[in-house]
């Protein structure tokens, strides 16, 4: 099975409530079941994005944005979902963006335009070895992907939700 990036928006008060019922629960189980409409899951593109960006422009403003949009805040854990209903336990525990972060990674995504950077080093970073299970062009796989990112983080921050994410 392969690692994908998940994710759910979900509103605090959910949150709370499976706090609440990971405690009550003998095994910790949360009762975790956001609805599958608010929920994605971006498999590996992103992952790959973020290389392309880490090997063409070491220090771009998009690695930080696209690290906090998949991989949350340092404060931001939420142990009581690292429970194998939710969590594999193979990567780092689900961590939590509050309604306020949300907005600023969707202000952050809106800004992000991965187009030029798709075109310049793309070439190169196929060259170097990215991509190597990828047959064809990945530009629109990585495009598709990066647009449902900014679209549910969008979605997430025009109805005050909170977003979780961890790798499945």
């Amino acid at each position: 099975m392969a690692l994908t990036q998940q994710l759910a928006r979900v509103s605090p008060q959910y949150l709370a409530w499976c706090r609440e019922a990971a405690a009550a629960s003998p095994d910790g189980d949360p009762r975790w079941e956001p609805p599958e409409s608010d929920t994605l899951d971006l498999d590996w593109a992103v992952w790959e994005l973020l290389r392309l960006y880490r090997h063409a422009h070491p220090g771009a403003h998009e690695i930080a944005v696209l690290d906090r949009a998949i991989h949350g805040d340092a404060d931001g854990r939420v142990g009581f979902l690292d429970h194998p209903t939710v969590h594999d336990g193979f990567d780092a525990p689900p961590a939590v963006l509050a309604p306020a972060a949300v907005r600023e990674v969707a202000r952050e995504l809106s800004r992000v335009d991965i187009a030029p950077v798709l075109e310049a080093a793309l070439p190169a970073y196929r060259e170097a070895g990215g991509f190597s299970g990828f047959a064809g062009d990945p530009r629109a796989c990585l495009v598709d992907h990066f647009t449902l990112l900014r679209r549910f983080y969008r979605a997430a921050d025009e109805r005050g939700m909170a977003v979780v994410v961890w790798a499945d």
